[in-house]
């Protein structure tokens, strides 16, 4: 182990003297519960300045409002990921998160009221002083919570301090790592040996003689608060009575299931029939986040083409008066899970000219493209049908852009330029995407515009919100889907 005795028994006496630790559930828990009952503090508050002398209000609507409120707040609060610890003790993120969360629940409940027909049953004054005063106390119980994690973590409140139970390659390499990431909170105490190594005379790195039973003695005196077991995984015997030694102890054991932990530093555990599994990939937009995702899709293309549908006629119009040929030009595209989609587009090409199969990409001053068609491309209005895709629930709004089966790069497929091409394939295609209002759109002459774009596309699946869509969606309303690569 890295130390001594000495240093071992001082980390124990310390420990003793040292400030109960706090929890992260319990924390994030709490911030949830005082939230909630700030919201709805925040409603009363609103409606004892405004209302309460009002003698035409029916103060149990309110009250009924304000509850579906704390309801509907405290689901996107979690859809928003506003309580993960780390975003918590990030100030700027925090508040960020909470406002898009706080935001959102203002939204749900104008959309409510306005599709009920019952706007006009509550005070639009009040609702406003609620959803103000609402922000102000939520901001002021996050930068409450960042400014009380920075106390505890100087008093050493949310440090665990944890042991290495195996001196191997593995758990040397285990206290590097963790000792390079001290500002995690982790403090490595030591790494001891089990009975195994200890009867073949084996020491650590300092030459240690500390085993399996120094670890004991130092959990009893409350010095350590987990246990890592770094064993070799096939030498089931040696972790199974590590294990039946530690079980008694109160003290989190876990288990480091061999090199490959350090190539899936965020992986979880699940369990399947009760048998514990490293969870190396999830799938995205799971659960309840897949149902939120449909839920924007639907309504928002729905929306968008009841707005958009002059246009559509306008537009289709346009182009039968500049060209022979359909208004609409179909395309086999690959959407999601590879599977593939007839993606729906407004011709802007000559139709004697067409290229179904996109074995040449479009290029700046392309002869096959029309009149019409080169202002339809400027400003992406070509990609307008693709909201009927949309409602058809082969595409998203916002999503990976969809390619052709031919498209490629410096000459080559894009599946065969970028390894992790396809990983973009596990969520719905979009009309509008983050490596488009990011810039990287048009064509792909070289192999790093397409990686360019599909690391873009692998980020944006990897950290999706309902936020980081409308944000999206904002960019390209103001100019994300134009520029010098829209041709």
């Amino acid at each position: 182990m890295r130390g001594s005795v000495s240093s071992i028994k001082a980390s124990a006496a310390n420990a003793r003297g040292a400030p109960k630790q706090i929890s992260e559930p319990v924390i994030c828990g709490a911030v949830a519960a005082v939230e909630m009952a700030a919201i709805v503090t925040a409603s009363a508050l609103a409606y004892s300045l405004w209302l309460v002398r009002a003698a035409d209000i029916f103060w149990p609507n309110y009250v009924l409002v304000t509850l579906f409120g704390a309801l509907v707040a405290v689901n996107l609060f979690h859809a928003f990921r506003a309580y993960s610890f780390d975003v918590l003790t990030n100030a700027t993120e925090s508040l960020k998160r909470m406002t898009v969360a706080w935001s959102s629940v203002g939204v749900t409940l104008v959309a409510v009221s306005f599709f009920t027909k019952s706007s006009e049953d509550y005070s639009r004054a009040w609702s406003a002083l609620w959803f103000l005063s609402g922000w102000m106390s939520l901001a002021v119980v996050r930068i409450t919570v960042y400014f009380r994690s920075l106390a505890w973590v100087n008093e050493g409140r949310l440090t665990r301090d944890v042991a290495i139970l195996g001196d191997t390659q593995v758990g040397e390499r285990l206290v590097s790592y963790l000792r390079a990431r001290g500002a995690d909170g982790v403090r490595v105490v030591g790494v001891f040996r089990d009975g195994e190594a200890e009867r073949a005379g084996r020491r650590n790195a300092e030459g240690g003689t500390f085993g399996i039973d120094s670890l004991v003695e130092l959990v009893r005196r409350q010095a350590v608060d987990t246990v890592v077991i770094a064993l070799p995984p096939e030498d089931e015997t040696r972790i199974l009575k590590a294990v039946q030694r530690l079980k008694s102890l109160p003290v989190d054991i876990r288990l480091c299931p061999g090199p490959i932990s350090f190539h899936l530093e965020r992986a979880a555990v699940s369990h399947l029939a009760h048998l514990p599994l490293l969870n190396v990939l999830d799938r995205p937009l799971a659960g309840w986040q897949s149902v939120i995702k449909q839920i924007e899709d639907r309504v928002l293309a729905a929306l968008i083409l009841l707005l958009i549908s002059p246009v559509l006629a306008a537009i289709a119009l346009l182009i039968k008066i500049d060209s022979p040929g359909p208004v609409l030009f179909r395309q086999q595209r690959y959407g999601f899970n590879n599977h593939l989609i007839e993606v729906l587009k407004f011709r802007t090409m000559r139709h004697d000219m067409r290229d179904e199969t996109a074995e040449v990409l479009t290029r700046r001053n392309d002869p096959r493209i029309t009149r019409i068609g080169a202002i339809l491309r400027k400003y992406s209005l070509d990609e307008l049908p693709q909201f009927f895709n949309v409602l058809r629930g082969e595409m998203s709004i916002v999503g990976p852009r969809p390619h052709a089966i031919s498209a490629k790069a410096a000459g080559t497929l894009y599946d065969d330029a970028v390894r992790d091409y396809a990983a973009r394939h596990r969520v719905k295609p979009g009309i509008t995407g983050w490596a488009q209002v990011n810039g990287w759109r048009g064509e792909t002459e070289t192999l790093d515009q397409i990686r360019q774009r599909v690391a873009h596309d692998l980020v944006y699946i990897e950290n999706w919100s309902l936020g980081l869509d409308l944000k999206i969606i904002l960019m390209t309303l103001v100019g994300g889907f134009t520029g010098k690569n829209a041709f």
